[in-house]
């Protein structure tokens, strides 16, 4: 699964050719969630409440930029990197 960005040791993937609804990987200390990527919900597991906020204020600010990647994985074409978090 191709790592799209990191920050705060927060990894950000997506897999090629997944599931709908659209969404992402993210992983921090062993744990991991989905977020969908048409309302930046988290759909599945758990993230410490700090990792998870940080998760979801990158993902508002690169939701275009991961909608873009999410079609290149459906297509399978590299996904391109997504800046951190500032």
């Amino acid at each position: 699964m191709p790592e799209i960005s990191r920050f705060y040791g927060i990894i950000i993937k997506m897999f090629y050719n997944d599931h709908t609804p659209p969404h992402f990987h993210a992983e921090y200390g062993g744990d991991s969630i989905l977020v969908d990527l048409n309302n930046l919900q988290v759909i599945a597991g758990k993230l410490p409440t700090r990792a998870t906020k940080l998760v979801l204020e990158w993902a508002s600010e690169h939701q275009s930029e991961l909608q873009q990647d999410w079609q290149l994985a459906r297509d399978m074409k590299p996904l391109q990197p997504i800046d951190p978090l500032d």
